[in-house]
C-alpha cells in the first residue's frame, strides 16, 4: 500500500529536518514523499536536495498560502492512500504509517485518524497540550469536533471520489470544512487509531492571536452552516473552550 505524503513548507530549514527524518525512520516504506515550497530563501531548499533520494516530487515556486500549497500536492498525489505532514510537524514513532495501513486493511474503511500532541517549538519532548480524539459520532461535530486533520489518512478513492482538496474562501478553516465536507456530507467512513500519531509544534497561523482564534470559529460556522448541520454556536464555542483545557489537562499523560 503506497502512502502519498504532501509537506507543503516555506523558508522551513529550522524543522524541516525532523519532518524528513520521521519520514525516512517509519518501518512501512512505500511511501511517496511530495513536497511543495513556496519559494524558500533560506536553507530549506539546501536540507531537501540533500535528501532528495527520499523524495518523490519536489517544486519551489510562489503559492497563494498553505492551503494552496497543500491542494497542489494533493492533486500530484499517486498512492493508494493520501496523508499530510507539514513542514513543522513529525510522526510521533516509526510504526505510525504501519498503523494506518492495518487501520485501511478494513475494506469497508475510507480513512483512518488517530491522536496529537502539541510540543514546544524548541523542545520537542515537551509536551503542551495533548489532543485526543475519539471514534466517529456526527453529534460531536456541533460542538465543534473534527479530526485532528495531520492524523487524517485517506484512501485515494475519497479523493477521487469526492475531492479532498481545501476550499480557499476558507483561510483558517478550510481543513475543518474538508473533514465536515467529507464526514458529515459525503458519510465517508473512518476508523480512530487511539494513538499519538503526531507531534506538532505550537505557533501556527491560527492560534497566533485572538482574532486569527475568532475568525477561525467564525469561519467553522459558517462551514457547518453551507453544510446543512444544525447547532448551536453558543454551545459550539464553550464546547470547544472546554475541550482546549482538557488538552492542557492531559499534556502529562502522554508517554514518549
Amino acid at each position: 500500500m503506497k502512502i502519498s505524503i504532501v509537506t507543503a513548507c516555506y523558508n522551513s530549514e529550522a524543522t524541516i529536518r525532523d519532518t524528513l527524518r520521521t519520514i525516512q525512520m517509519q518501518t512501512h516504506q512505500d511511501i511517496e514523499h511530495i513536497i511543495i515550497d513556496g519559494g524558500s530563501t533560506d536553507g530549506t531548499l539546501e536540507i531537501l536536495e540533500k535528501n532528495r533520494e527520499h523524495i518523490a516530487y519536489l517544486t519551489s515556486e510562489p503559492d497563494n498560502g498553505l492551503y494552496d500549497a497543500m491542494n497542489k500536492g494533493v492533486s500530484k498525489a499517486t498512492g493508494d492512500v493520501i496523508g499530510l505532514l507539514n513542514s513543522d510537524d513529525m510522526l510521533a514513532n516509526k510504526h505510525v504509517l504501519s498503523n494506518v495501513v492495518k487501520a485501511l486493511a478494513d475494506p469497508e474503511v475510507d480513512a483512518c485518524y488517530g491522536d496529537l500532541v502539541y510540543v514546544n517549538q524548541d523542545n520537542i519532548n515537551q509536551v503542551a497540550r495533548y489532543w485526543r480524539s475519539s471514534p466517529y459520532n456526527s453529534a460531536l461535530l456541533a460542538k465543534g469536533w473534527i479530526p485532528a486533520h495531520p492524523t487524517f489518512y485517506a484512501r485515494r478513492e475519497v479523493h477521487d471520489n469526492y475531492g479532498m482538496l481545501f476550499n480557499l474562501d476558507y483561510k483558517l478553516a478550510a481543513d475543518y470544512e474538508l473533514l465536515l465536507r467529507l464526514l458529515f456530507s459525503h458519510n465517508i467512513k473512518v476508523s480512530y487509531i487511539p494513538e499519538v500519531m503526531i507531534k506538532m509544534r505550537l505557533g501556527g497561523t491560527t492560534n497566533k492571536s485572538l482574532k486569527n482564534i475568532f475568525n477561525q470559529n467564525k469561519e467553522i460556522m459558517r462551514a457547518l452552516k453551507s453544510h446543512n448541520y444544525d447547532y448551536s454556536p453558543v454551545k459550539m464555542v464553550c464546547s470547544k473552550l472546554l475541550d482546549r483545557i482538557q488538552q492542557y489537562r492531559k499534556r502529562d499523560e502522554y508517554v514518549q
